[in-house]
């Protein structure tokens, strides 16, 4: 049996369950192609999902360990099925692996062929690897749940984070007027993204800053979704990513609440592809660390205060 490289857990836990190792190498099924990863992203909060262990969401289903984390990657076509045919060897496509497969910290993943996309020409397959699960998070939380218009105000709560960097760039491009939460350092970070209110979370208020806002991306949760409401307009939409928010809550302030996961989705990766060859959308990486190093880089997505993504190289 062919093997690869891989960074598997063999137990449900944290970061300290990761090693790097070699491990069977996948062959695609009907319908799927076979990736030869060039780099892979992780994710905060990944391995507490219940989907990265079992094969559901909410945890009732069959235990899958071991399993391989992280869930975007940009790669290279290396096999496919008969039956497809949009997609050659050779192709450079990147996309999200539904979070209920194994994931793309190895040397080689199967993914259904209908949700890659071309990697973007103007991009690094490091860069590339950056995209998928935040950038789709954050347009399909713009796009499909808030149903953002140009002119719009909007205000993304965790702006100088992986998905938050997304929103306020999406949000601009789509011709949003934009404010952002951020740390003190991140404040000119997040300017450069296109806000044109960065707002110090620490120090100041979001609320004496900003007011009769359309949408609100909430990637804290906490206090801070609480007191959100008070800023948004009637109306409005609160999209919570990193909790639900109250439907009374909502209620009270005559707003709309969404929670959501973010899916695979080909034609939203091609709008934001689209966003990055306009030069309109730039991936922002933190780090890139070797394929080795995968523990680590889950240990720092916890332990280390980070600027965007951060990558693993994975193969020439």
């Amino acid at each position: 049996m062919p093997t690869m490289n891989a960074v598997r857990a063999h137990q449900r836990g944290g970061p300290e369950r990761l090693a790097y190792e070699r491990a069977p190498r996948p062959e695609p099924g009907p319908g799927e192609i076979l990736i030869e990863v060039r780099a892979a992203s992780v994710t905060a909060g990944e391995l507490s999902w219940d989907a990265t262990w079992t094969d559901s969401f909410d945890g009732t289903g069959r235990d899958r360990t071991p399993v391989i984390p992280s869930h975007e990657f940009s790669g290279v076509v290396a096999a496919r099925t008969a039956d497809v045919t949009d997609w050659h060897d050779g192709d450079e496509v990147y996309g999200l692996v539904p979070f209920t497969r194994d994931g793309a910290a190895a040397e080689y993943l199967t993914i259904p062929a209908a949700l890659v996309a071309a990697k973007p020409t103007a991009l690094t397959h490091h860069q590339a690897a950056a995209v998928p699960l935040a950038a789709l998070t954050a347009w399909q939380a713009l796009t499909h749940h808030a149903h953002l218009q140009t002119g719009q105000r909007v205000l993304v709560h965790g702006g100088a984070g992986g998905v938050g960097s997304y929103a306020v760039q999406i949000a601009s491009a789509l011709g949003a007027e934009v404010a952002a939460t951020a740390g003190a350092a991140d404040l000119d970070f997040v300017r450069s993204l296109g806000a044109d209110t960065a707002i110090d979370y620490a120090h100041d208020r979001f609320e004496d800053h900003v007011h009769d806002v359309d949408v609100i991306v909430d990637l804290v949760g906490g206090r801070t979704t609480t007191r959100s409401w008070s800023v948004l307009r009637p109306g409005g939409t609160l999209v919570g990513v990193a909790e639900p928010p109250d439907p009374r809550a909502a209620e009270h302030h005559n707003a709309r609440g969404v929670f959501f996961v973010v899916e695979p989705d080909r034609a939203g990766l091609d709008s934001i592809t689209q966003l990055i060859e306009d030069g309109r959308l730039v991936p922002s990486v933190d780090r890139v660390l070797p394929l080795s190093r995968g523990r680590g880089a889950y240990e720092a997505l916890e332990n280390e205060h980070h600027r965007g993504k951060i990558v693993l190289h994975v193969s020439d």
